[in-house]
């Protein structure tokens, strides 16, 4: 129990570590919360702050859920004595990245005011079930091809996840937390979703849209 608590506890803490923040006034000296869309997420560094700070806030949120799952799946048996059975381990790399999730949308060294989960929760999606993973991350960059528009392609991927595991037959708590994050993914999102269908969402600019 007390190994669970602790996984938890340290989930949400390197969750709520704001990489925006941290590698744009670090290496920038830029508050990426003053510009663009002002939020802590890899795409508002992308746009303010460009590919390589973008590149780098993306891998870092994503390790933030990876790390904390994978090491709830991969404890030694020493450690994990009163969590034996599979399903319990499952229940409680579940509440791991739940905790992960929350800590970038509500992180606490920023008075619970974080970024929308996308990639922290890609990052638990990898650790969890990693084929679909996979599959959701080339569908992801075929929509943002094809559409130019992040919050899109963040959206149908995770809707498409949702049929996956469900398609896939996976473990009922990988299907519980894969609802319950798409739910708090779309709800982070409500803004962007307003804008969509105002027709004034932002859009990303590849170089072969470039004139």
């Amino acid at each position: 129990m007390l190994t669970a608590i602790a996984l938890v506890i340290f989930a949400y803490l390197l969750g709520s570590v704001p990489f925006a923040l941290v590698i744009g006034k670090g290496i920038y000296g830029v508050d990426v919360r003053d510009q663009g869309s002002g939020n802590i997420g890899a795409t508002n560094v992308f746009r303010v702050l460009g590919k390589r700070a973008g590149v780098l806030v993306f891998a870092c949120d994503v390790l933030k859920g990876f790390i904390p799952v994978y090491l709830s799946l991969h404890l030694p048996a020493s450690l994990t004595s009163n969590i034996s059975t599979i399903e319990n381990v499952q229940v409680m790399a579940v509440f791991v990245a739940g905790a992960a999730i929350a800590g970038h949308t509500f992180p606490i060294f920023l008075k619970f005011r974080g970024g929308k989960g996308v990639a922290t929760g890609s990052g638990t999606i990898l650790a969890l079930m990693p084929l679909l993973f996979l599959v959701t991350f080339v569908v992801f960059w075929v929509v943002l091809i094809g559409t130019r528009t992040v919050s899109i392609s963040s959206l149908t991927a995770v809707t498409g996840l949702c049929i996956l595991v469900i398609g896939t037959d996976q473990p009922t708590p990988y299907i519980d937390f894969t609802f319950v994050g798409a739910a708090v993914i779309f709800y982070a999102h409500r803004s962007n979703i307003r804008r969509i269908r105002k027709g004034e969402e932002n859009r990303v600019t590849f170089p072969w849209n470039r004139k």
